[in-house]
């Protein structure tokens, strides 16, 4: 395996006064596909803001390519080449798909710059055929689709995404789905934070089970599908 381009060490994490990561650990390496999986509520997706700067850690590090990151704002994570997609999207409504796509674009490390408005609309290609309707006007999953694309357009290293696949149709998802199966086979390394089982075995390579902030376990979904007792202790409603 590939060195870890993103290790988070020993991560505690506070809303106000409340105690919500108690040590995470966690790591991905190039080209590795890693889920944070858990129930609501488990800390998946504070995990990640973390990591991107907007919930800045109490203790422990968080470290890009061997460099401590931990506690940069936003902007500087993302210059970096870490991509964040968030739960709620953040697309701009009011903005035509073109636009929204413009406003995420960007040069990666050492000036990449593998992603134009061409290869995303050859990669989604619904996306080029709503290019000029305004985001808020576009479906759930055409929504997800654009804040995918436009975290995309930065040219990022690692991508971060927090619950893809939520709220979405199963038609949708299954789309979704292969596109993100096609980034992998891309070499794009990808962390996400998803409550969906079945999505993310489908794509990751490896997965921590998070529980009330505690990395409860770690291996590979191979390991983890073997183990019926581990996920009825961690996953199963």
């Amino acid at each position: 395996m590939s060195e870890a381009i993103l290790a988070v060490e020993d991560l505690h994490a506070y809303y106000g006064l409340s105690h919500v990561l108690f040590g995470v650990t966690l790591h991905a390496a190039a080209g590795e596909v890693v889920a944070l999986l858990g129930r609501n509520g488990a800390g998946k997706s504070t995990t990640l803001r973390s990591i991107m700067g907007l919930l800045p850690p109490h203790a422990g590090r968080v470290r890009f390519r061997g460099r401590d990151i931990t506690g940069w704002l936003p902007h500087r994570v993302c210059q970096l080449g870490v991509g964040f997609v968030p739960e709620d999207r953040r697309i701009f409504p009011d903005l035509t798909v073109s636009e929204n796509l413009e406003v995420g674009r960007r040069p990666g490390p050492e000036g990449r710059g593998d992603w134009t408005h061409e290869r995303i609309y050859e990669f989604f290609p619904v996306l080029g055929q709503r290019r000029e309707q305004k985001g808020g006007t576009l479906s759930g999953g055409e929504q997800q689709m654009l804040a995918i694309a436009r975290t995309l357009m930065g040219n990022p290293e690692i991508l971060l995404l927090d619950e893809p696949s939520e709220g979405l149709a199963p038609v949708v998802v299954r789309t979704l789905l292969d596109q993100l199966l096609a980034l992998k086979g891309r070499g794009q390394t990808i962390l996400l934070s998803e409550q969906n089982l079945r999505f993310a075995i489908r794509l990751a390579d490896r997965a921590y089970i998070l529980e009330q902030g505690h990395v409860r376990y770690e291996g590979t979904i191979a390991a983890l599908m073997a183990d019926e007792a581990v996920r009825r202790a961690h996953l199963m409603v």
